[in-house]
């Protein structure tokens, strides 16, 4: 029965988008745009397979770079948190400024750290943090601040420590809003690293998508898109499903006490 739900689950989204493909071609063979502004969809298709080499070493440079700025991001998040939920100094001092970061548009930062810190690896792993790491933050000090008082209360009778208290309550109930930053970080780690290679790089997704598009190859950077897109996707489901595994309690019904 829960795999039919499933298989249903999944039917209504994938209906949606044959339907909007199937639009997106007659539209385009119809005459409906230029094919060189808005490739149909079999074209598109056409390149993928073409130009799947092109497309799979550069999108190892990209995975490269997106995990290891999602993982860096992910850390310093989780550091600020514990760090703002412990001290209100802190939260009323280093608080803003986070706001403040994502407030700065990455377009015109990106250049910025190709120059601090060169055209390699680094600048890239700091573009992505600097992207990813705000949306963890705010979930999992969300998470902390939701956190049932009566199990505190409880911890206390008990002669508990403030760091016993954060290490069996609150820590453990902080996870699901981790969890939540992390897949949102994972959208965003992919519009992050784009931004970085398009600022000043020799390969990756972003970069291959520039010099499609400059030349006027709609087919391949529309290729090139969709690879990023079908990436973003995948880590967000497989965080989903490592959330689902790691915290079972989080999805357990309501009144449920088997």
């Amino acid at each position: 029965m829960s795999r039919m739900r499933r298989w249903t689950g999944w039917a209504g989204p994938l209906l949606v988008v044959v339907v909007l493909l199937g639009i997106w071609e007659l539209y385009v063979d119809l005459g409906g745009a230029d094919p060189l502004v808005l490739p149909a969809p079999h074209a598109i298709a056409s390149a993928l397979y073409t130009d799947r080499g092109t497309l799979w070493s550069n999108f190892l440079v990209t995975a490269q770079e997106v995990v290891l700025g999602i993982i860096v991001g992910v850390l310093i998040a989780l550091v600020l948190s514990i760090g703002i939920h412990f001290s209100a100094m802190l939260r009323r001092g280093v608080y803003p400024l986070l706001i403040a970061s994502q407030a700065i548009p990455i377009v015109l930062i990106a250049p910025l750290f190709l120059l601090w810190l060169g055209f390699g690896l680094l600048p890239k792993l700091a573009i992505i943090a600097l992207v990813t790491f705000f949306p963890v933050v705010v979930t999992t000090l969300a998470a902390l601040e939701t956190v049932d008082p009566d199990l505190i209360k409880l911890m206390q009778t008990l002669d508990a420590s403030r760091l016993e208290v954060f290490r069996r309550v609150e820590l453990p109930a902080s996870l699901p809003g981790l969890f939540t930053g992390a897949k949102l970080a994972a959208v965003f780690s992919v519009i992050a690293a784009v931004f970085a290679e398009q600022a000043g790089s020799n390969s990756g997704l972003g970069y291959l998508f520039t010099i499609a598009d400059s030349q006027l190859l709609a087919p391949e950077a529309f290729a090139a898109v969709a690879v990023l897109s079908a990436f973003a996707i995948a880590m967000f489901a497989l965080l989903a499903v490592a959330e689902r595994r790691a915290l079972p309690w989080a999805y357990q019904p309501k009144g449920d006490t088997a």
